[in-house]
């Protein structure tokens, strides 16, 4: 899920400052009930497309951060993949780490979604994140298997240290053992996406063929309120690279884990960056790509919005202005005018500076090239976020390596579930599982490293 394409993985974390005569008062109501109220009302505003009054009652910070074009742009951005609001459906609410986290349920004309809006004790917002609607009838996980242990763990230490899941055979011996690395967006460590947990489903799979995995809340998730300053200066390190390292770190001091049998695995952005991450870490056994980008990607976001504009037939008046707005922000991307001054709201899906600055000049194909470990490529052939046209750039420019093993499947998309027909970002609210398939090629190459 190249950064924030993922469409049903949009977020943005702001720090908004609600003014009270913006939502009105209420009178004997529980604290629940006032907060989803105002999560109700905050939604109307955005439906009403009513960005100037809503910026008014924006702290002083964010009110020099969000002015109201660009906080219009974030909501068109986000209509452009899931369509118009047509109504909200139901609010629920929980309390997270002292905040009250208010969940707006909402019918979209392409996919429904979760409006998440996060109040602190004043009542102010302090976060918002658009997030897939859970359906009523989720699948129940799998069981642990009898063959293997969870155990919690630690990745890294201070302020950045990020809560995970090992997952060991049971049997004694000394295992290979894999990092998965996320996708775009505030992920978990199952990298949940509506009902489907592809990371639960790589662990299970592979520990019951004898392979320990770690994976872990991602960084933007687990520390969110505490990013929400740092945001125009973040990038993919701080992102997905550094905590990539220190997973492997780990495993290598794990007791039952073979130290030389250390594998790393990125799923979409985390694919597209193995690479950086490889030639950071020269120990590690061997790199499994998921689905990554071979491309710049500005490009990728661009071809992913065009295909969508495309899922429903014209391109309409509405559409080609969209479009053609992107256009101009991918192209200001590649200008060698762009700097660290650059207005976010000149970019691509709002993405600060920093970050394409951090990106420029990184051809994943070529970086691969320096890297001594075997690699394993595999690419859903209906995937539309990464696409069989970077399953291709992969193996145009890796063709000389003789370590590098490619294989893709005609059936699966970018979750590596399988479908039929054009994938549509509807199709992740399908409860599936990754396929059998996938998770013994994936053993298997391990095993015969």
């Amino acid at each position: 899920m190249g950064i924030k394409a993922c469409l049903l993985k949009v977020f943005l974390i702001l720090s908004l400052s609600p003014c009270s005569s913006l939502f009105g008062q209420q009178v004997e109501m529980t604290k629940a009930d006032t907060v989803q109220m105002l999560a109700r009302e905050f939604v109307t505003l955005l439906s009403k497309e009513e960005f100037t009054a809503a910026v008014k009652r924006f702290d002083p910070t964010v009110s020099a951060a969000l002015p109201p074009a660009k906080l219009e742009g974030v909501w068109k951005s986000l209509l452009t993949q899931v369509g118009s609001l047509k109504r909200q459906l139901s609010t629920r609410a929980e309390v997270t780490l002292g905040y009250d986290v208010v969940f707006v349920s909402c019918e979209f004309d392409k996919s429904p979604l979760d409006v998440k809006v996060v109040f602190n004790n004043s009542k102010e917002i302090a976060g918002l994140f658009f997030v897939p609607t859970p359906p009523k009838l989720e699948t129940p996980p799998p069981s642990a298997s009898e063959s293997s242990t969870d155990r919690e763990v630690l990745i890294g230490e201070g302020q950045w240290a990020l809560h995970g899941t090992l997952s060991l055979p049971n049997a004694a011996g000394h295992y290979p053992a894999v990092v998965l690395v996320h996708g775009s967006g505030p992920n978990d460590r199952d990298e949940t996406i509506g009902p489907n947990k592809p990371f639960r489903d790589l662990a299970q799979g592979l520990t019951a063929r004898g392979i320990a995995v770690l994976r872990y809340e991602k960084r933007t998730r687990e520390h969110a309120i505490q990013l929400a300053p740092l945001k125009e200066s973040l990038t993919v390190k701080e992102e997905t690279i550094d905590d990539a390292l220190l997973a492997a770190s780990l495993l290598r001091r794990t007791d039952r884990v073979d130290p030389t049998k250390i594998f790393i695995l990125g799923h979409s952005l985390g694919g597209m960056l193995i690479t950086r991450i490889g030639i950071l870490d020269s120990t590690v056994a061997g790199f499994i790509i998921m689905a990554g980008s071979s491309r710049a990607l500005e490009d990728v976001i661009l071809d992913q919005v065009t295909y969508l504009f495309s899922l429903d037939g014209a391109m309409t008046e509405d559409k080609k202005a969209q479009l053609d707005a992107i256009k101009m922000q991918v192209a200001r991307v590649k200008e060698p005018t762009l700097s660290s001054a650059t207005p976010s709201s000149e970019l691509p899906l709002g993405i600060p500076a920093k970050y394409w600055l951090d990106l420029r000049g990184y051809n994943p194909p070529e970086f691969a090239k320096g890297l001594k470990a075997p690699l394993l490529f595999l690419q859903g052939e209906r995937d539309y976020q990464a696409t069989m046209e970077d399953f291709a750039g992969w193996k145009q420019r890796l063709s000389s390596k003789s370590n590098v093993t490619f294989k893709s499947y005609p059936k699966l998309n970018h979750l590596f579930i399988r479908g039929e027909g054009r994938s549509t970002p509807s199709e992740y609210n399908v409860p599936g599982q990754v396929a059998t398939e996938v998770i013994a090629d994936i053993a298997s190459w391990i095993k015969g490293i």
